[in-house]
């Protein structure tokens, strides 16, 4: 069920994490990935492929869109208001990704069972009606922060800790990093 403090639909989340290679806007060759919330407990989100994406040339490297559907994937948590880590991310490559393209991505939990988060990602290619580009299932495992704190470089973690801004501070750590 979607917690009664997330974010409204169409309310776009922005980055967790100023230094996370999916959302942040401080990594120069991230993703930028935006998400918004949707109805019930989805995620719609865009991105568009850059020259630093590529692996063969003039398509996305597999790794950076499987990348962009974990970073999508993770940001239903926040409609559960809930810290969780991926444990399983399978992912379906169904046609190329050129450079240039903006990804489509929507994502909804599919299932909750004691701290196993189950749900699923489809990206499109030409808008959010286009031919599917990927598909993912995936699992994530609620955590609490001592799992970032203590298994986190502690100079990214202090940082992050001493941020004067409570709520970025918070939200540091609410995500799959």
């Amino acid at each position: 069920m979607r917690h009664p403090d997330a974010p409204a639909p169409g309310e776009l989340l922005g980055a967790h994490y100023e230094q996370c290679f999916g959302c942040g806007g401080g990594q120069p060759h991230g993703l930028h990935l935006e998400a918004r919330a949707g109805e019930g407990v989805t995620i719609t989100a865009e991105f568009t492929v850059q020259p630093a994406h590529q692996g063969a040339p003039g398509l996305a490297h597999g790794g950076v869109l499987a990348t962009a559907l974990d970073e999508t994937l993770g940001s239903l948590n926040w409609l559960l208001r809930t810290i969780a880590v991926t444990g399983r991310l399978e992912t379906d490559f169904v046609r190329p990704v050129p450079v240039g393209t903006v990804l489509y991505l929507e994502a909804e939990v599919t299932a909750v069972a004691g701290r196993k988060i189950y749900s699923s990602a489809t990206g499109r290619i030409g808008g959010p009606d286009g031919p599917v580009a990927l598909r993912a299932d995936a699992l994530f495992i609620e955590v609490k922060v001592d799992h970032f704190i203590d298994n986190g470089r502690p100079e990214e973690i202090r940082a992050a800790m001493d941020d004067p801004d409570q709520r970025r501070r918070a939200r540091a750590f609410e995500v799959n990093p």
